[in-house]
C-alpha cells in the first residue's frame, strides 16, 4: 500500500517502466529510499548498541551503514546507465547498472566475512549484553522498517527488471535474518552460558555469504554475455517471419547493452529471383518494424533462396530428412545446388548443438551415406555453426 502510494506520488508516468526516463525515475526513487531508511536504521541501532554495550547490535548498525553506501552506488549506477550514447560509448551506458549490482554484491560478501569473524570471536570470548525492554522493543521495531524496504525493493526490481535492485532486495532479506538472529541471541544470552550469540552469528554470516556468491554469479552473467531471453527471441523470429518477402530467419545473434537495450543481427531468407532493390527494401522495412515494436536495433543479412526450382526442392527435402535422421535438433539453411545432372554439388549450413557428441567429420560422413543413395557421384559441402540464442 505504502509502496504503491509512494510510486504514484513521485513518478508521474509510473505505468510505463519500459520508458528510459521512467525507469531512471524508479532507480532514483529506490536509491533515495534506500539511503534514507538505512541511515535511520544505522542511527537507531548504533544508539541502542552503545547504550547497551552490545557488540552484535553495534555491528548490525555498521551493516546498515554499508547498506546506505550500497544504495548510493545503486543510485549512481542508474544515473550513469541512463546517459545517452557518446563517441566513446556508442552503445550507451546501460551495462553500468550491472556493474553497480556487482559492487553491491561485493559489499554483501564483505559484510558476510566481517560477521563471520565477529561471530568466531564471540564463540571463544562470549559477552553478555545488558539490555532493557525499551532497547529490545526499539531493536525489534527495526525489523518492520527493514521488512518494508525488502518488499519495496522486490516490487520495483521486478517491475523494471533491475539486477541491482534485486541484489539490494536480497541484501535486505539478509539484514532481516541478521537482526532476527541477533535479537533472539540477546533474549537468550542472559539465561545461558552457551555462546548462543556467536553461533547464531556464524549461521547468519554463512547464509549471507552463500547468497552473495549466488547473486555475484547472476550479476556477472550479463557482463560476460549469456543467451538472450527465449521469449524475446521467439517474438523477434515471429515478427520477422511475418514480414512480407521473408521466408525464414536464422543465425540470430543478440547483444545486451543494458535493460531494454539490445543490438541484433540475423540472416533473412528471401527469394533469389527478386531484384536487388526489392530485397533491400524488404529487409529495411523489417528492420524499421522491429525497431518500432521491440527494444532491438536490428541488422539483417540477405540469404537468397531458390524456392521454385523443383530439383532444388527435391534435394533440399532429402538433405533436411537426412539431417533430422541424425538429430532432430539439427537445422539446415543456406541450401544451394550446383553443377550438372552428372556432377551435382550441394552446399548448405548446418546448425548443431554446441559441444555435440559427434564430430563434424562423423556427421558429414553420415549425411554423405544417406544422400549418396540417390546419387553416388554427389558432392557435399557443409558449413557447421552453433546457435547464439
Amino acid at each position: 500500500m505504502i509502496t504503491r502510494l509512494l510510486i504514484r506520488f513521485v513518478i508521474a508516468d509510473f505505468r510505463h517502466p519500459e520508458k528510459p526516463a521512467v525507469r531512471l525515475a524508479y532507480g532514483k526513487l529506490c536509491g533515495g529510499v534506500g539511503i534514507a531508511v538505512n541511515a535511520v536504521l544505522f542511527i537507531l541501532k548504533l544508539g541502542i548498541g552503545l547504550l547497551t554495550g552490545s557488540v552484535a547490535i553495534t555491528t548490525d548498525a555498521v551493516n546498515n551503514l554499508s547498506d546506505a553506501s550500497s544504495a548510493i552506488i545503486t543510485l549512481v549506477g542508474f544515473m550513469l546507465s541512463a546517459k545517452v550514447a557518446d563517441n566513446e560509448h556508442p552503445f550507451g551506458h546501460g551495462r553500468l547498472e550491472y556493474i553497480a549490482g556487482l559492487i553491491v554484491t561485493v559489499i554483501i560478501l564483505a559484510v558476510g566475512v566481517h560477521f563471520l569473524q565477529e561471530s568466531l570471536v564471540k564463540v571463544f570470548h562470549p559477552e553478555k549484553p545488558v539490555v532493557n525492554r525499551l532497547a529490545i522493543s526499539l531493536y525489534a521495531g527495526t525489523l518492520l522498517l527493514k521488512f518494508w524496504l525488502l518488499t519495496f525493493y522486490r516490487f520495483v526490481g521486478k517491475r523494471i527488471s533491475s539486477e541491482a535492485i534485486q541484489a539490494a532486495a536480497f541484501d535486505s532479506l539478509s539484514d532481516l535474518l541478521i537482526t532476527g538472529v541477533v535479537l533472539l541471541a540477546i533474549l537468550l544470552s542472559p539465561h545461558t552460558d552457551f555462546p548462543v550469540d556467536g553461533f547464531a552469528g556464524i549461521l547468519v554470516a554463512l547464509v549471507v555469504l552463500i547468497g552473495g556468491v549466488k547473486i555475484i554469479r547472476h550479476t556477472i552473467d550479463p557482463l560476460l554475455g549469456v543467451c538472450p531471453d527465449k521469449a524475446l527471441v521467439k517474438e523477434l523470429r515471429s515478427r520477422l517471419q511475418a514480414c512480407p518477402g521473408i521466408s525464414g530467419i536464422h543465425d540470430i545473434i543478440i547483444h545486451n547493452y543494458g535493460p531494454n537495450q539490445h543490438y541484433a543481427t540475423a540472416h533473412a531468407e528471401v527469394n533469389s529471383e527478386s531484384d536487388l532493390l526489392s530485397v533491400h527494401d524488404t529487409l529495411e522495412a523489417a528492420e524499421v518494424e522491429i525497431a518500432r515494436t521491440m527494444p532491438i536495433r536490428l541488422t539483417l543479412h540477405c540469404d537468397p533462396f531458390i524456392s521454385d526450382d523443383p530439383e532444388v526442392k527435391l534435394w533440399h527435402g532429402r538433405a533436411v530428412e537426412a539431417a533430422k535422421a541424425i538429430d532432430r535438433k539439427f537445422k539446415l539453411y543456406d541450401f544451394h545446388l550446383n553443377g550438372s545432372a552428372s556432377a551435382l554439388t550441394i552446399h548448405f549450413h548446418l546448425l548443431i548443438p554446441r559441444n555435440y557428441r559427434l564430430s563434424h567429420e562423423k556427421i558429414t560422413q553420415r549425411l554423405m551415406e544417406s544422400l549418396q543413395k540417390y546419387d553416388v557421384n554427389l558432392a557435399i559441402q557443409i558449413d557447421y555453426s552453433n546457435s547464439f540464442v
